[in-house]
């Protein structure tokens, strides 16, 4: 038989495809969590991540990015795969598989009142509420992934202002592994790392003596990528 029959495809039963995201931001010391109250059945009303199925003629992460772009306003977003979720029972709506999306925003820059619209909220990761279907295990997935890229790459930059403070940074750190971590150890490896750029300019916002702005430096980032540079954190 030819798999490109149309006999073939017409005789096989439809399914759906979606995109979930699972918005992180960090604010304040806390890393957050972008989600909204469910607005289709079933389970209407109910708390949920931000997602949509697929259109036929889009790309799954055109997909991502055109929900991404709907909810926060924000262009060229990080955003990576998680992991494909396809269990027969997963959605009592339809048979849906759904590509889930993790996703990195700088709280200071998303546009707040289209994400209120659309009635979206930032939730601390301790005070999440339970989500819809198998959100709660996406979330506990895409953590995980987040958790391993940070420790041998400099992701959580996407996380911060464009410039910040090593106290700043050293809380990021702090907030996706939710554990201390010692202050010299941490500056001492993060400036070994040789991507960040010192700034001539101070925030004196926690001290008198304050603390020297950086910058993340992209492409020497890139050099040091191609030339295999180990970027382990700790």
């Amino acid at each position: 038989m030819e798999l490109n029959s149309g006999g073939y495809y017409k005789e096989e039963s439809k399914m759906f495809v979606a995109t979930d995201c699972i918005v992180f931001g960090f604010d304040d010391g806390e890393l957050k969590l972008l989600i909204f109250k469910r607005r289709v059945e079933p389970k209407r009303g109910e708390w949920s991540l931000i997602g949509s199925f697929v259109k036929p003629e889009e790309d799954v992460d055109n997909a991502a990015r055109r929900v991404l772009k709907e909810i926060t306003g924000l262009d060229n977003v990080f955003f990576e795969q998680s992991i494909a979720y396809g269990k027969a029972s997963r959605d009592d709506g339809a048979r849906c598989i759904s590509i889930a999306q993790f996703a990195l925003i700088r709280i200071d820059e998303y546009d707040r009142e289209l994400t209120e619209k659309h009635g979206a909220y930032w939730y601390k990761l301790e005070d999440l509420p339970s989500l819809v279907l198998d959100h709660d295990q996406m979330v506990i997935d895409a953590l995980s992934k987040l958790r391993r890229r940070a420790k041998h790459q400099p992701i959580g930059f996407e996380l911060l202002p464009e410039k910040f403070t090593i106290p700043q940074l050293q809380s990021l750190y702090e907030a996706i592994f939710q554990r201390k971590l010692d202050p010299g150890n941490f500056r001492k490896k993060v400036l070994s790392l040789k991507v960040l750029k010192k700034l001539d300019v101070k925030d004196k916002s926690s001290s008198k003596r304050g603390a020297f702005y950086y910058m993340f430096d992209h492409e020497k980032y890139e050099d040091l990528i191609q030339s295999g540079y180990n970027f382990e954190i700790f």
